[in-house]
């Protein structure tokens, strides 16, 4: 644990944990229910059973969904300890090659010998081991992600998304069904896009563009799949 490791990005911390949690919650909200209701309203024109299998999917993706988070960001919370744990006992063993290590780390980005020496000089003072904890992982010891948040957040966010597609199939007369649920999705899922590159500093057309294409690909096989094989068609 030694070895230093780079950063996957140039800082974590819990509102963009949060946001991004957000963000796939509610995609794969309205794109999972979205291709269920399409392909039982492809099967069979019993609003009770499109209902039926609709809401099971908003409950059990939420649930899924959730319980993902909170396992994956819960792995990367304890990296993050791992990763304080380290400095901590590295800096305790040997604190002069600590700070050798974090003036060679600022001459990496770009700093004079002299100038790379002040700053880990004066940030040495101030706090060390964050100094450290940023320069070498990207973290905060202060501002870790947290799993429950992220896990609620992702359980809010699929349910919205996925209430989209589920009324969308309910509501409508019989024979507006699946071109009303698809319109609702594809624009949802746009919307997403366009969030999510938003946040992610992205190009939001490329992103609309992947999302609106996927989406409309997995909406036609789905409801092919449950018009092959459905007992009454719509």
């Amino acid at each position: 644990m030694s070895e230093r490791q780079s950063p996957a990005s140039s800082g974590m911390n819990e509102r963009l944990n949060k946001l991004r949690a957000g963000v796939l919650g509610a995609n794969d909200g309205i794109v999972s229910t979205a291709a269920v209701v399409v392909g039982v309203a492809g099967a069979t024109s019993s609003i009770r059973e499109i209902a039926t299998a609709g809401i099971a999917a908003v409950i059990g993706g939420a649930v899924s969904m959730a319980l993902g988070e909170y396992v994956s960001v819960s792995s990367q919370r304890d990296s993050e300890r791992a990763y304080i744990e380290s400095e901590t006992a590295l800096h305790a063993q040997d604190p002069d090659g600590e700070f050798a290590h974090l003036v060679a780390a600022y001459e990496r980005t770009g700093l004079s010998h002299d100038t790379a020496l002040q700053v880990a000089k004066e940030r040495t003072e101030a706090d060390a081991l964050k100094a450290h904890l940023e320069v070498h992982y990207g973290i905060d010891e202060e501002d870790l992600v947290n799993p429950w948040t992220a896990a609620v957040a992702s359980f809010l966010a699929f349910t919205l998304g996925a209430l989209l597609p589920l009324l969308a199939v309910i509501l409508p007369p019989a024979g507006w069904r699946v071109p009303v649920t698809c319109a609702v999705t594809l624009f949802a899922l746009a919307l997403a896009g366009w969030v999510s590159a938003r946040i992610g500093g992205s190009n939001p057309r490329r992103a609309v563009l992947r999302l609106l294409i996927g989406g409309a690909l997995g909406l036609a096989v789905t409801y092919g799949v449950g018009y092959a094989f459905g007992t009454v068609a719509p």
